[in-house]
Parts: structure tokens; sequence; C-alpha cells
């Protein structure tokens, strides 16, 4: 897929606030901010936020709209994402939506028996492998915890998706030794501090502790990010009804109040830097006690953060094709589908989690696949429709006439390939035709796809100075 293709913005919007609604949420959060406050457990942070004139009390900081206008007034409204090679690969910003993968998963489907197994370095590697070859995954998370390396976990991760694709990459961390282990792997595959600020690959992902808390290790990678010129990103994980309040309005304020602090002290560190703006608020199933992916509030949020992105000029985090199934069924299909068309008619720019099963616990090779196909419909959709002399086709209809076809027409030859969307795995066959080649369902379809994937998918390999380099960091990080 071009890069042309790859960034290019939908016709077709969904805007679920109005410009009354994003004010009313901002002013909410000013005063969550001023009023409440949060915390920062972190000394230059706090040193950083008193010279700028919030009020410090030991580690409880209040925030004046002041503070949050001249952070949103800094912040970059376009993050422009490469890939291995420094090429440009997202454009996150305005409406463009690109789509990747989630982080952290604790088990795996395992393709080749179906089972679900726990995650190792080899099954993030192996992922990673497969989601290389995937056209419409734009960005790849690890997909998976890399237990066998302990505590070089979440580096071993970013060592293999580094070496298993060449598409741009968000990374979780755990304090300061891992980013800065992370950051020399970025140096040994991209190049000096100069070419890493200029040509970003790489996002880390990070969170508050909801609510109104942010910690010491957030907050030194969120600085230390900053000043490399690392984009980052530091979505709430607000719960409704838990961590925030039961109402959807009253945590997406909370949620606001949480990324904008964080913002303040991002910009504060290093005007200008790059951050992605958004949240997840999740909603407490009171019966359960479980928080669902796929819950209809989940999403009617990235739809709000959407709005407010749009409001401050800001590109923004999304979540979709993700399911509280714990299999790949009809369940998992439908939630994916849903949450994937409402992700790319709001225009989230950087939609991860996509293959996510069993509520964020478990991945699926097939489950992603499945979702890749959903994104490629949800991109024809998104494009609009042409309107113009060609595809209005006057001239074309007069000469045919009444009760003639059009199959032998000039016009039908030249637009046939692309005036439709035609699928790659679900099934438009006649059903004697789909009994004669095994009459297969839609997961055995998509499980025979992915072994053929990850028996014939090849990366670009790094050299191999360089493969040394990374397993000595990872080494070391043990």
């Amino acid at each position: 897929m071009s890069s042309a293709s790859l960034n290019r913005a939908p016709n077709v919007m969904m805007k679920y606030l109005s410009e009354k609604d994003c004010c009313a949420i901002h002013v909410a959060t000013e005063q969550i901010l001023a009023r409440t406050g949060v915390l920062v457990d972190d000394v230059n942070a706090l040193d950083v936020l008193k010279k700028a004139g919030a009020v410090v009390h030991g580690n409880h900081v209040r925030m004046l709209p002041g503070l949050i206008k001249s952070a949103l007034a800094s912040a970059p409204d376009l993050i422009v994402m490469h890939n291995r090679s420094g090429y440009p690969a997202m454009h996150l910003g305005g409406n463009r939506c690109h789509f990747g993968t989630g982080s952290d998963t604790a088990s795996t489907v395992d393709p080749d028996t179906g089972e679900i197994v726990s995650t190792t370095y080899e099954t993030v590697s192996r992922f990673t492998r497969f989601t290389d070859a995937l056209p419409n995954i734009d960005f790849v998370m690890s997909m998976g915890i890399a237990k066998d390396k302990k505590d070089a976990s979440f580096v071993a991760q970013y060592a293999a998706m580094v070496s298993n694709t060449v598409k741009p990459l968000v990374f979780t961390a755990q304090g300061m030794k891992d980013m800065n282990a992370i950051y020399e792997i970025m140096q040994a595959v991209y190049g000096d501090e100069e070419d890493i600020r200029l040509r970003p690959r790489a996002m880390l992902y990070t969170e508050p502790v909801s609510p109104l808390r942010h910690t010491q290790k957030e907050i030194e990678m969120l600085m230390f990010c900053a000043r490399k010129g690392i984009p980052v990103t530091v979505p709430s994980g607000i719960n409704a009804g838990a961590t925030a309040p039961v109402t959807l309005a009253g945590a997406l304020a909370l949620a606001n109040a949480e990324t904008l602090s964080a913002l303040v002290i991002h910009q504060l560190t290093s005007p200008g830097a790059p951050y992605l703006y958004g949240g997840n608020v999740t909603m407490m199933d009171m019966r359960t006690g479980n928080f669902p992916y796929a819950a209809p509030e989940f999403h009617m949020g990235y739809a709000v953060f959407a709005d407010m992105a749009r409001y401050y000029g800001m590109p923004v985090w999304g979540l979709a094709g993700a399911s509280d199934s714990k299999v790949l069924d009809a369940q998992a299909g439908a939630e994916a589908s849903y949450e994937l068309l409402m992700a790319g008619l709001s225009g989230n720019n950087l939609v991860h989690d996509v293959g996510y099963l069993n509520s964020g616990l478990t991945s699926s090779m097939e489950m992603l696949l499945l979702c890749d196909e959903i994104i490629s419909m949800v991109k024809t959709i998104g494009r609009g429709l042409e309107i113009s002399d060609e595809t209005l086709a006057l001239d074309v209809i007069h000469d045919v006439g009444p009760m003639q076809q059009y199959l032998d027409q000039d016009h039908t030859s030249k637009h046939c390939r692309t005036a439709a969307w035609s699928p790659r795995f679900f099934n438009r066959d006649q059903s004697e035709v789909w009994l004669a080649e095994g009459g297969k369902d839609m997961r055995e379809v998509l499980n025979e796809k992915v072994k053929t994937i990850l028996a014939s998918h090849k990366v670009p390999e790094l050299d191999a100075d360089t493969a040394t380099r990374i397993e000595g960091v990872v080494s070391r990080a043990g």
C-alpha cells in the first residue's frame, strides 16, 4: 500500500459532540485541574511546574487554565511516524486513521494447535513478523509479554518488534531502566540522536494511575521522551464506576484532566515535542466486575476524544478491533466490525488493540487477519462517493439505452476493478461451489491463511552487527 493511500483522510466522518459540548468538557477539565488538582510523584516535574506558575504543595499540584492553554498551543497538530528505514509511513493528525495491534497480552491463541498459551519472546517475534505482512495494519505493538525474559521483558519486546517488522512501533516500558535500554536499541537501529528526533519510528505508550496521579516512572519517561523528541501518548486508563464517575461525561472529563496534565509537564519540558492526545475510558460491568473492551460506551468515549482532539488541534489515540469473546466467533466478528467502523468514521488517528480477544487478555492472529479484512471495508466506506462526469456516466447510460446490459462497455472494463470492494477471505461463491471447495467456515479459512503467511513472509533482516548490539542490550537489561 502506498504512503499516499495510508495517509488519506476519510471523506465520510462522524461527529459526536457539538462545539458547545466540547467547550463544556474542556471547562470541566480546567475546573478539575485548578480545584481538585493532580498528584505528581517526580521532583523534577514538580520543580518545572512550580516555576511555570502551578500551585504546588508537596506532590499535590493545581494547574490554572493558562498552563493548559499554553501546553495546547505549543503541542504539534501533526506527528509524522516513519518506518524502520526512515521513510514517512503515518501522518497522525486531522481525520487520518491508522490501525495497529496492541501490547502486553498475557496469552495468545496458538495457530497450530488452537490452544490458548502463555506468551514469550518468540511469541512477540512471530506475531510481529505476521503483522508485517498485513496490508491494512499500519503500526505494531508487541501483542504479548516476553515472560521468559523476566526483568528484561519490555526491552526484549522492543528488540523483537524492531527486528521483525519495518513498520512504525508503539512500545511500553516499566521505567527509565527499560527506557534507556530501548533508546540504546533505537540508536543501534535508527542512527544518532538527531536522526531519532527528526524521523521518529517509535512512540512510547504510558498511563497515569487513575484517578489523578502521575507516578515517578511515568513522568521520568515522559520528560525523557520530550527531551529526545520521541513521540509519546499518555492516555488515561480510567474505569467508569470504579476509578471515575459512573456517568460517561464525568469519566471523560476526569480522563481529559489526566492526559492534559501530562501534556502540561511534557510541553514545559520541551515545547513542541510530539504528543498524542487521548484516553481509554472503560465502563465497569457492575454484574461481573469486568471492564469490557466491546462495550458501546467505551467506543463512544473514543469518538468523543476524536472530537475533542479536533477542538484542540491535536492528533488522537483510539482503540478498535477487540472483542470480549474468548474465541473467534460471531460475537468477535460483530464487536470488531462496529468498533472499526466507529473508529474509521470518527477519525481516530492511531487505533490500537486490533486482534484482541478475551477483553484484552488474549491475542489472536486469526482475529487480526479478520480485522485486516474489515479495515479494508471501513476504508472503502470512509472514502465516500466520487460524483463526477466520469462516475455519473450519462453518455454511457444514453448509449446503452433501455433494456440493455453494461458488461461489454469500455466504461465497465475501465472501472470494474476499482468501482467495488473485493474480499480476500469473505466468501461470495454459490453454495455448491463453496461445498465443492471444502465448505470451510471463516475460522478455518483464516487459520490456513495465517499459516501460509507465517511460512512465506520475509522481513528485511537487520545487519549482523546491529543484531549483535541488540542482543547485548537485552542481555544487560536482564
